[in-house]
């Protein structure tokens, strides 16, 4: 009998970063923290990467993910 936590491991390792991105989109938002000239601050990002908005606390970033239908995922 296979191993399929070995198979879905070996399927991840073996997706490129763009399809690996794609996962989940459009329905995942990254929530990170990022540095702002005001000081820190939370970056919210498509699964592609891409700076959706920055707002001022990992809860509002939360709240604003949610607000818009996608759902948060703190990276830190």
């Amino acid at each position: 009998m296979p191993n399929t936590e070995n198979t879905f491991k070996d399927a991840i390792a073996a997706m490129s970063p763009e399809a690996f991105a794609k996962m989940g989109a459009p329905h995942l938002a990254y929530v990170a923290p990022v540095k702002t000239e005001q000081g820190k601050a939370y970056g919210i990002h498509g699964a592609d990467g891409s700076l959706l908005a920055v707002v001022e606390s990992r809860e509002l970033a939360f709240v604003a993910a949610r607000q818009n239908d996608l759902e948060p995922v703190s990276i830190q």
